[in-house]
């Protein structure tokens, strides 16, 4: 049994879902997003010595204003209140996890935000290391859980 797309008229075009008749509701997302960091250069970010400055702080401030900033880069995403961003970055063995969870009280979800700040934080560290290693990559962004709305509570 498929369901139809949200997104989609009945004519397959793009449209903005209508909201306005939901009643807001808690709701929490949590996503994650791993950079792959060469040997010395997670060598140079426990050491605290990245030259452009610190990166985890950097990484922090960036994912969550693009939490915030959600709206702005994804088309069909609606402008809801985030209540609460926190982004957790951690230096590891093979590079940096970020783990980014958004709150609000609205009629829509967090997904998009909290995936949208595990990503820009990962960029923010690419960014801040790229000089570097040039092959410092992103990989595994993911939802990793999500609570409240409709569709209830789901996790990986």
């Amino acid at each position: 049994m498929s369901r139809p797309l949200t997104h989609v008229d009945g004519a397959g075009q793009a449209r903005m879902v209508d909201v306005t008749e939901k009643q807001p509701t808690v709701r929490s997302a949590t996503a994650s997003a791993h950079v792959a960091c060469a040997p010395h250069v997670v060598e140079v970010l426990r050491d605290d010595a990245v030259p452009k400055g610190d990166v985890l702080a950097v990484a922090r401030i960036a994912g969550i204003a693009a939490a915030k900033r959600t709206p702005e880069l994804l088309p069909l995403a609606h402008v809801i209140g985030v209540h609460g961003a926190v982004v957790d970055v951690e230096v590891v063995d093979d590079g940096v996890d970020i783990r980014a969870t958004v709150r609000t009280a609205d009629r829509t979800g967090v997904e998009m935000e909290a995936l949208t700040a595990a990503s820009v934080a990962a960029l923010a560290v690419v960014d801040m290391v790229k000089a570097l290693d040039k092959g410092t990559e992103i990989t595994r962004v993911r939802l990793e859980r999500k609570t409240g709305g409709k569709s209830g509570d789901w996790t990986r």
